[in-house]
């Protein structure tokens, strides 16, 4: 038997699949449910698909000559093709943008143009942030090297206090002799008290006097005392009668610290003048002050024995880095 020959013997029928048969009551209640369907209104997406797929369908198909529209065209010369003379104009349709809410015609580009109002002026927000940020930071970088002058001219002004000082007591020193030494040996406690405040109240030079470069600072140090003396004399009070008084206080004494006092509350236009300079004017004129008066580097912290000054780098603090 060739191979293109059929087998009879090996064909297999196909049995033929059942058939539903549907029943009149079967029938009858397709049909209802079917005629329900078609009564039922239909819902917002099924009518908005609905019109979706037929303007789909409409702008497919191309217009011809049994468009009433493409029949009036044909009249005023429109043959097919681009529109405008020689046909340079557009050849496709103007695209439809349906609207689909019940806002009003211009609601998009009113809310386009305050989405642009809103992002303009975020940028601004944030040029203007980053603006504030860099002063911000300048702004703290000056105050702490502000703050780091004014440290460095107390230092200034208390090494050039002590060492004019110095010098002062180094030339107007006087050796006691043995009989002055014997006779603050002999005398009553009372001398010495009295003694010790007439020297405490002579050595206390006026205000007026001592060199406006450090005179700031020996103002601050007598208005702490003053606050200090006043706490001990509110303090002594409390424990006295009214009509006591003190047999060991001198009158010489309280007249100088009356006329201190006084001082203190005087106004000091030369001393105004100074603290209102930039505080790295002030640390130079410190700085030059202590160099030239007493050969002395505050940098390098050390007082030279000649004006040459020789082995400090320079004047500044950055030549000591």
């Amino acid at each position: 038997m060739s191979e293109e020959e059929d087998d009879y013997m090996n064909f297999a029928v196909a049995e033929p699949k059942p058939t539903k048969i549907e029943t009149s009551i079967q029938r009858r209640a397709r049909l209802k449910r079917e005629a329900e369907e078609r009564a039922r209104p239909k819902s917002k997406a099924q009518i908005r698909a609905d019109e979706e797929a037929a303007r789909a369908a409409a702008l497919a198909t191309s217009i011809d000559s049994d468009n009433k529209g493409f029949r009036m065209m044909a009249k005023m010369g429109f043959k097919g093709g681009a529109l405008g003379k020689e046909g340079e104009g557009r050849v496709d349709p103007v695209s439809l943008a349906m609207k689909e809410d019940r806002s009003g015609i211009g609601l998009e580009s009113e809310k386009k143009r305050k989405f642009r109002e809103e992002m303009e002026k975020r940028e601004i927000d944030t040029k203007k942030a980053k603006v504030d940020e860099g002063d911000y930071r300048e702004r703290m970088r000056l105050e702490r090297e502000e703050k780091r002058f004014e440290s460095q001219i107390i230092g200034a002004m208390k090494v050039s206090e002590k060492l004019d000082e110095d010098e002062s007591n180094a030339t107007t020193t006087e050796a006691k002799t043995e009989e002055q030494a014997q006779d603050a040996a002999d005398a009553s406690e009372a001398d010495v008290i009295a003694s010790a405040k007439s020297n405490k109240t002579e050595n206390r030079k006026p205000l007026s006097s001592i060199n406006v470069l450090w005179r700031g600072t020996v103002k601050h140090r007598r208005e702490k005392e003053r606050a200090r003396r006043m706490r001990y004399d509110l303090h002594q009070s409390l424990s006295k009668l009214p009509t006591y008084d003190d047999p060991d206080e001198d009158e010489q004494y309280k007249h100088a610290l009356g006329t201190e006092e006084e001082e203190l509350e005087e106004e000091d236009p030369e001393l105004d003048e100074f603290n209102a300079l930039e505080p790295a004017i002030r640390l130079g004129k410190l700085v030059e002050y202590l160099r030239e008066r007493h050969h002395y580097c505050f940098w390098c912290k050390h007082q030279y024995p000649d004006a040459t000054m020789e082995g400090c780098p320079g004047l500044t603090e950055d030549d000591h880095d």
